[in-house]
């Protein structure tokens, strides 16, 4: 995999977090919407504490809590049911984070150098990672697991109102209706005695700071001094002087918030622009977003078939969708709503303020919680079994023979058939496990999994029995000095259990991103390559295309880089990139693959990767880059069949018109027909005209037909006897016979001698290198003529031919006659060169 910003083990404990919910009155609302955030978003960057905090687990011994993250939501209720998959909302926000997340410019590369081979390519990938970050935020909450439950609730008022002790009352009812109702799904609380933090919000640019400190006091009376806080923001009025610079620590957080903006949604979306320009079923499956990815999709016709004669899928009709990327190519900031436009009334002791309330809430209530009901449940199930009191010495047989689950016809089955109760001790040995995992004693975690594990599937209990597999691999390798070695079969049974038993593909890739990277940490890049490999599927083009673009850094990073492999599976993520609509992504994986395919010998694969690379180049508003890579198709002798080369000549002819209509002064060269220069001739004579109602064909026009090399010849010897004769038989030492026909052989140091009112014939050789017939049109002869003591003339341009078609070697006639200093064209034949003809 590439290189991530992120430590494995940094990495993995961010990945579960406590959950914290947030409810707040109308009035604090508006208090923190001066600053453009609601409470959560305000309490985001200061999430991650900077100091270390402890707790006693069931045996009396600390443990410290190093570098912990909280996460703090509002609360959102939903009557839904839990899904397997994620929603359609949530496949286009992980769509969006992909799109807006681009290679900049200029960035710093690596080189690798494997064998003969010298790869360059970005050794980051921070559009994965960005990816990964949304997908483990977005994970739906499941049943079988607690790990994103909330574990608190944060209670907040403002200072300003009437009587603020009522609005945390019915704060708090609001908040035991939302959990015990039974009438909301979503969200689901950790344990049914959820702290609840009553927090007073204070507006200092217009609150009574007094009446503030007298309602504090009076809170800590009723709900004690750790369970509430008085937090003052606002500190800065609008009054304050424009050239204070504030740092804005917010944009970084909402900016995938901020994705959902009509701007990208346009661009991704292409329905209805598909529709009005008749796109064809073909373009829309191989440029956009599959349904299954949250937006439209065809799948008509294969996107990797090559478009036919006949066939709609070609960039005529691709150069119809609007696909402006330029609007989503803006910064964060801009996306994110420009900086200094969040915390505008905000100064920097007030970033403190909330910094320090996070960490007040969380040493002096949340961790407390936790270490209070991790006593509970410890208490709880060692009195069921009447037996020891500590865990650390639990044997199967004290978890084993319990109540088995429940099984109601009335009540929800799970995904493999089976439902715990609340109460059952399955459950509440997996509630401990997942409370020592958040505040990181793995080592508590790791037994609590490891017995539930056996519980569970003494059960058949399969989706349980997976999630604890998953976490009990986890805390294992996240165990200080690694007792033990990480247990990687245990993740590949959770991800078999969680993909083909239980058919939840999210839980599933949560498993692969967790085990790929814990496997990368210990260089096991060929394990790490295969288990990325087999997550991809149909069901979901970007996260296909995103795990092959890792696995193909997997096999570059390995000791031995497999340099052929990561060029083969550059290609798959660019193929599926392209069907997800990331066009930008997919044009940087087939460039990166090219470094490895380029002049070895595999032209098939060359030509395919060149017409991927120019199609998705002119997409994106690239028609040079287009145009270069469509002319490697054609400059050499291809192995393709005729089919396949017409569908590339027709793309590259209509990309090189669309650059001719861009820049008619510098056009570049085509590379088609290709000429023989050394089979050019130029012939100095009269043209033999032809008679009246003689018929020309307009192939196979050779100079053989004018000029006969043996009357050349006696025609120079009869010069060469007239000179003589006129200088009494001696020939002149610097006489040169009149040469009417210029070729590779002859002296062509000499300046030929030409007629005024007699024509100039140039014939050149052409060379068709393809299978399939080249049609020519306004061909025409550039020349120059300089006169004597005369700076050279700009360049002429013959006459342009009305154009019939192009052979497989042609020969043609471009002529043109001088008068005086005068240089004219004569319009000459039009011609057809064909893939079997050889002459004209």
């Amino acid at each position: 995999m590439a290189q991530c910003v992120q430590s494995v083990q940094e990495f993995v404990q961010d990945s579960f977090v406590p959950m914290v919910a947030v409810l707040c009155s109308e009035e604090a609302e508006r208090v923190t919407r001066k600053n453009n955030l609601n409470f959560a978003e305000l309490m985001r960057p200061f999430c991650r504490l900077t100091s270390e905090g402890h707790i006693r687990d069931p045996n009396n011994q600390v443990q410290a809590v190093k570098n912990l993250r909280i996460c703090v939501n509002n609360v959102v209720t939903s009557p839904n049911t839990v899904s397997a998959a994620l929603s359609p909302a949530q496949r286009r926000l992980l769509n969006e984070v992909v799109f807006s997340c681009q290679p900049q410019e200029g960035a710093v590369t690596s080189v690798i150098t494997a064998g003969d081979y010298d790869l360059n390519f970005s050794a980051t990938t921070p559009w994965f990672e960005a990816y990964r970050e949304s997908f483990l935020q977005s994970m739906p909450a499941s049943d079988h697991e607690f790990l994103n439950h909330y574990l608190a609730c944060l209670l907040v008022v403002s200072s300003t109102e009437a009587v603020p002790v009522e609005q945390f009352l019915k704060l708090s009812q609001e908040q035991h209706r939302i959990q015990h109702s039974g009438e909301y799904t979503n969200p689901k609380w950790f344990i049914p005695n959820t702290l609840k933090y009553y927090v007073l919000l204070h507006d200092i640019s217009e609150g009574d700071e007094q009446r503030a400190d007298t309602v504090y006091e009076d809170m800590k009376q009723r709900y004690g001094s750790q369970g509430c806080y008085l937090l003052k923001i606002n500190s800065r009025t609008f009054s304050t002087e424009d050239d204070e610079q504030i740092p804005d620590p917010w944009s970084q957080y909402l900016h995938r918030n901020n994705l959902h903006n009509q701007d990208i949604l346009d661009d991704l979306t292409v329905n209805s622009t598909a529709v009005e320009n008749n796109i064809s079923a073909a373009d829309v499956d191989c440029n956009h977003p599959t349904e299954k990815d949250g937006l439209s999709n065809s799948l008509g016709n294969h996107p990797l078939q090559l478009d036919t004669a006949s066939s709609p899928g070609s960039l005529h009709t691709v150069s119809a969708v609007n696909t402006d990327l330029k609007k989503c190519a803006r910064d964060s900031e801009s996306i994110a709503g420009g900086a200094g436009s969040h915390g505008a009334c905000l100064t920097l002791n007030d970033h403190d303020h909330i910094r320090q309330f996070i960490q007040e809430f969380t040493f002096r209530g949340l961790l407390p919680h936790i270490e209070k009901n991790i006593r509970q449940l410890n208490d709880q199930l060692v009195s069921r079994k009447g037996l020891s009191r500590s865990l650390f010495t639990a044997t199967k047989k004290w978890f084993g023979g319990g109540k088995g689950p429940e099984k109601s016809i009335t009540e929800p089955k799970s995904t493999c058939g089976l439902l715990y109760p609340p109460e059952a001790p399955e459950l509440q040995i997996r509630k401990m496990a997942d409370l020592c995992f958040l505040v990181q004693h793995y080592e508590l975690a790791y037994s609590c999994y490891h017995t539930a594990k056996k519980d569970f599937l003494s059960d058949q209990a399969m989706l349980y029995a997976a999630g604890a597999l998953e976490m009990a691999a986890v805390s294992a390798f996240l165990q200080a000095g690694a007792p033990r070695p990480y247990p990687a079969h245990y993740m590949d049974t959770a991800i078999q259990t969680y993909r083909d038993v239980c058919k939840n593909m999210v839980l599933a890739e949560r498993c692969a991103l967790l085990s790929a990277e814990i496997l990368k940490s210990q260089g096991k890049y060929s394990e790490a390559a295969t288990l990325l490999i087999k997550m991809t599927s149909e069901d979901s083009d970007l996260r296909s295309a995103l795990l092959l673009e890792q696995a193909a850094h997997c096999f570059i990073n390995m000791r031995n880089p497999m340099v052929r492999k990561f060029a083969f599976h550059m290609i798959l993520a660019g193929h599926r990139f392209s069907k997800a609509g990331q066009r930008k992504h997919a044009l940087r994986c087939y460039c990166q693959a090219m470094q490895v395919y380029k002049e070895r010998g595999w032209s098939l694969a060359e030509d395919h990767i060149n017409f991927t690379i120019g199609r998705q180049s002119f997409t994106l508003r690239q028609p040079e880059n287009a145009v270069t890579a469509f002319r490697q198709i054609l400059t050499n002798d291809s192995r393709q069949t005729a089919t396949q080369q017409g569908a590339f000549l027709r793309e590259y002819l209509y990309v090189y018109k669309s650059v001719i209509g861009v820049n008619e002064v510098s056009l570049p060269q085509l590379p088609l027909p290709c000429i023989h220069s050394s089979a050019t001739r130029v012939y100095f004579g009269h043209e033999r005209r032809l008679a009246e109602g003689e018929k020309q064909a307009a192939t196979h026009v050779s100079l053989d037909q004018e000029y006969d090399q043996d009357l050349a010849a006696m025609w120079c010897h009869l010069e060469e006897q007239l000179v003589a004769a006129a200088n009494r038989g001696i020939v002149p030492v610097n006489f040169q016979p009149t040469q009417c026909c210029l070729n590779s052989q002859t002296d062509n140091l000499r300046h030929p001698l030409a007629v005024v009112e007699e024509p100039i014939i140039v014939e050149v050789t052409f060379r068709n290198p393809l299978k399939v017939s080249l049609a020519l049109s306004n061909l025409s002869l550039l020349w120059k003529f300089t006169a004597d003591d005369a700076s050279p003339s700009k360049e002429k341009t013959a006459e342009k031919l009305a154009g019939e078609a192009i052979t497989n070697e042609e020969i043609l006639a471009l002529g043109m006659t001088q008068k005086d200093d005068i240089v004219t064209t004569e319009t000459i034949l039009d011609f057809h060169l064909g893939p079997e003809e050889t002459k004209m």
